[in-house]
């Protein structure tokens, strides 16, 4: 399919070199090696062809940043309902869906990956689970369980960052966030894998299938706490989410159905822990493979104000979402290219992330960027993640209790061998070996 690339602004379109070109013509995001190490296959669809019609995957790659803010402000032209749902068990939805129906309780399309002005409702009533004086209290508690899981390692010497200290915290956190039952650490963990898998691109028959009872078992669980919660209430997200209301203009009350609140609640359990887990765990491959970063938060964290940027730039250069589903509406052009009408597009926040003409230097660490707010780690526009705030405090939480308590940080196996989920949504580390010293004084 040809494509138009547009021009650097101001600029004269930059040479591609010989393996930027055999990369453009080849390569593919569904490639697990590109997954793992996609910066030159992002650096070459932003000089040569920045929106990229990758023909194995079926999508068209959304990779400058100008271009990615363009996208999210037209929720319209580029619409999140159309490129989420067909991403959704891409060429198997239909079993998909009636193993759901069957055995789940129900298919709950997910009700916030939505188009205005049904999005604008969803989202308001979603807000009420998400309030900042909630999020400011859990600091604390978030503090006592980062220190709880990092002492229990500290003296050990060695761990799993992702499975021992990174995945523990984030499910405990959102456990008791929305109400669940402690100790189910495995499960989710299972469960934010099958539905994480759902927008991979990367799932034949059997592992659809596999998934799809996990999702059930997901489902199942959830709706028997929700349905406690329509006769109790308690000081949690989902008694937040199944009696949210929103008083309107004239006067009449907003309330969410139960299919929406549903699904309302599997997004706040699978995003509430995946994504920033994702974040802890880039966290710790940083911390044991630059210096230059373990030096920067070493020097930060008695500074509120530093440590801050420190997480601003950690989510810039390691962003925990590499790509969201959109899909065009009408025909349109973007960057100097055509596209189709009921095209599918990704998002890809880490190329946008990467760009030198935005972020100089992208790959330095650098917290000073006068420019560090302008990352597109967590989406933009109406889709500005909704838990972003607490997803903030809890990588910056578990940075400082690190910096306090752990030293000399390094990985107990070689960069080429860490494992990433194979998936286009997400570049999440599987495992993690590292050792480590206590930290003294």
């Amino acid at each position: 399919m040809e494509t138009q690339a547009a021009d650097i602004p101001g600029n004269a379109k930059p040479a591609l070199t010989l393996d930027e070109k055999q990369l453009l013509a080849e390569a593919t995001l569904k490639d697990y090696a590109i997954q793992a190490q996609p910066h030159d296959y992002y650096r070459a669809m932003r000089k040569g062809d920045p929106v990229h019609f990758d023909e194995k995957l079926g999508s068209w790659l959304v990779s400058r940043h100008e271009d990615i803010l363009a996208v999210q402000a037209d929720p319209i032209t580029f619409s999140v309902n159309m490129g989420y749902h067909t991403q959704q068990a891409r060429g198997m939805r239909e079993e998909f869906q009636e193993i759901l129906e069957r055995d789940g309780g129900g298919y709950f399309p997910d009700a916030i990956m939505s188009d205005p002005p049904y999005h604008t409702r969803i989202r308001k009533l979603m807000e009420n689970a998400f309030t900042a004086h909630r999020v400011k209290e859990l600091e604390p508690r978030i503090r006592d369980a980062v220190v709880e899981l990092l002492e229990q390692v500290a003296d050990k010497g060695s761990a799993d960052a992702v499975k021992d200290i990174a995945v523990p915290l984030t499910i405990r956190v959102i456990v008791e966030q929305l109400g669940l039952d402690h100790g189910m650490e495995a499960k989710i963990t299972r469960w934010s894998a099958a539905v994480v898998a759902q927008i991979s691109s990367m799932q034949n028959r059997e592992t659809m299938v596999e998934n799809a009872a996990q999702i059930c078992e997901l489902q199942n669980y959830l709706i028997s706490k929700m349905r406690q919660r329509e006769s109790q209430p308690s000081e949690d997200m989902i008694s937040d989410i199944v009696h949210a209301q929103i008083k309107m203009p004239d006067g009449s009350v907003e309330t969410l159905n139960f299919e929406e609140a549903v699904s309302l609640v599997r997004a706040l359990l699978i995003a509430g822990n995946d994504t920033t887990a994702t974040a802890i765990g880039n966290l710790f491959l940083l911390l044991a493979t630059r210096p230059d970063v373990v030096r920067l938060l070493q020097e930060s964290v008695d500074d509120d104000r530093r440590l801050t940027r420190f997480v601003e730039e950690l989510l810039r250069v390691e962003p925990p979402v590499r790509a969201l589903s959109r899909m065009t509406s009408c025909e349109t052009v973007l960057g100097g290219t055509t596209i189709p009408a009921h095209a599918h597009m990704l998002l890809v926040y880490g190329s946008g992330n990467d760009q030198e003409e935005v972020f100089p230097d992208p790959r330095k660490f650098d917290m000073d960027r006068p420019n560090l707010g302008r990352h597109v780690s967590f989406g933009g526009g109406v889709h500005r993640c909704v838990g972003l705030a607490l997803a903030r405090m809890e990588v910056k939480v578990m940075a400082r209790e690190i910096a306090r308590r752990m030293d000399n940080i390094k990985l107990a196996i070689a960069v080429e061998d860490i494992r990433y989920l194979p998936t286009v949504a997400t570049r999440t580390i599987e495992h993690l070996p590292i050792t480590f010293t206590r930290r003294v004084g």
